[in-house]
């Protein structure tokens, strides 16, 4: 298996691998793949146009009315059952096959971001909204819009085979997968909360998520831990206020935020053993003040938390609220740490994993699916593998000429995706609920 860099596994992955359940045996390729690639190539210009529709109107977290309106009028469209306002926003869609079987759910995620777009695309966004009470450009700067059609192609590909299908396929288009707004419940964690993984009882759940860091024509995964689990928190500090020609007369908590932001970095680099599990506290966002000649009252820290071990969390909590409490108790003033759980690891089923990578190599050729690192990146997908096993992967969308070295990451305003990687990207889907259903109804 190729790799997409030289960064190691975890020290958990190696004794994970010798862990691996034994592969339940390939599901037989012939003619339902020849089928799938045939539909999913007669879908492929619908896939395209979905995708450049969808970028176009780009809707932030738990506002995606007018994509949820698209995906479940085409969802209705195919003859499924179909729900609506499941996480407030969020779609499902229920295809039952000819044949009975077990279930199999496909997940896509409709949210965009708060970023103005710069990539000069015909198709490109000028959305403008508001986030945190403050104006914004909107655009898919993470993809998801790529996700959308893919599942909406894969929908299409699957509901004409319908009679073919052993079991139960659930189409999920989430809300949120960015995070709700602060005050907000929403995304995965409220989707499972609602029940999408049940009636009927799902069995797998597969998703994937459009990167450059692989080529069009390649796909990345990994066993176990893939992606970090995220925290958020937010760091309140209260000196007190005075002139800024007189500092004596007050407690400064701009001088006080400014030696935590810099004590923090050494939890990483002096607390964590790296070699074995990675971790990142990134300080995200600094507000203090309004006037140059004002020490204020209060300063507010916020940023975000990423780790692949509970014992690590736990570690970097601690000293995170020790280093703070401690410098602002040595300067007069109070430090009160808030610390949110937004997502838990990404936590990819190892039999599952080694069970399904046969699918995706006959797809795109067993060289072209590759190894991907621990990703300090997070996502919410972790809440249905909390419930049920499941696969997320990461389906490249570098153009071929494009060297790694000048991928474009995702949230960025030049984030841009080829389109060529979407309709391997509805046979991976469909090919993957299909493979699934097939392996259990043996």
């Amino acid at each position: 298996m190729g790799k997409l860099s030289p960064i190691s596994v975890l020290g958990m992955g190696m004794l994970g691998w010798l862990m691996i359940a034994a592969a339940v045996g390939a599901a037989p390729s012939g003619a339902m793949d020849e089928e799938i690639a045939r539909r999913a190539q007669a879908v492929e210009a619908d896939v395209v146009a979905w995708r450049r529709d969808i970028h176009a109107h780009p809707e932030l977290s738990n506002r995606e009315i007018r994509t949820a309106a698209l995906v479940a009028e085409h969802l209705k469209a195919l003859g499924m059952e179909v729900h609506t306002g499941v996480a407030h926003t969020g779609v499902v869609g229920i295809l039952r096959g000819g044949q009975p079987g077990g279930v199999v759910a496909l997940r896509a995620d409709m949210d965009a971001l708060p970023v103005a777009e710069q990539t000069g695309l015909p198709f490109a966004s000028a959305v403008k909204g508001e986030y945190l009470g403050q104006p914004v450009g909107v655009m898919h700067a993470c993809g998801h819009d790529n996700h959308v059609a893919i599942l909406m192609g894969a929908a299409t590909v699957l509901a004409g085979m319908r009679d073919s299908i052993p079991g139960t396929v659930k189409f999920i288009f989430q809300p949120a997968e960015e995070g709700p707004p602060p005050g907000e419940e929403g995304g995965a964690r409220l989707m499972v909360r609602e029940g999408v993984l049940d009636n009927p009882k799902v069995d797998a759940v597969f998703g994937l998520h459009v990167m450059q860091v692989a080529a069009t024509g390649q796909v990345a995964m990994r066993p176990l831990g893939a992606m970090a689990s995220s925290d958020r928190y937010e760091m309140r500090i209260t000196g007190r206020q005075t002139h800024g020609a007189m500092p004596w007369a007050g407690i400064d908590p701009i001088t006080i935020g400014a030696q935590i932001v810099t004590a923090l970095q050494t939890i990483v680099s002096r607390n964590v053993d790296i070699t074995t599990a990675p971790a990142v506290v990134t300080v995200g966002s600094f507000h203090a003040g309004v006037r140059n000649n004002i020490i204020p009252d209060e300063a507010v820290l916020s940023g975000t938390i990423r780790t692949f071990d509970p014992a690590v969390k736990r570690m970097v909590h601690t000293r995170m609220n020790e280093i703070a409490t401690g410098i602002g108790e040595s300067m007069g003033a109070k430090v009160e740490l808030r610390i949110e759980m937004m997502t838990p690891v990404t936590f990819n089923d190892a039999a599952l994993t080694k069970q399904m990578r046969p699918t995706l190599a006959r797809i795109y050729g067993a060289d072209n699916v590759l190894e991907s690192p621990p990703l300090t990146g997070a996502e919410d997908f972790a809440f249905y593998q909390e419930d049920v096993p499941g696969l997320f992967f990461f389906l490249g969308v570098r153009r071929p000429d494009v060297p790694v070295e000048q991928a474009i990451p995702n949230h960025s305003p030049y984030f841009d995706a080829d389109e060529a990687a979407l309709t391997d990207g509805v046979r991976a889907m469909a090919t993957l609920a299909t493979d699934f259903l097939t392996a259990q109804d043996r």
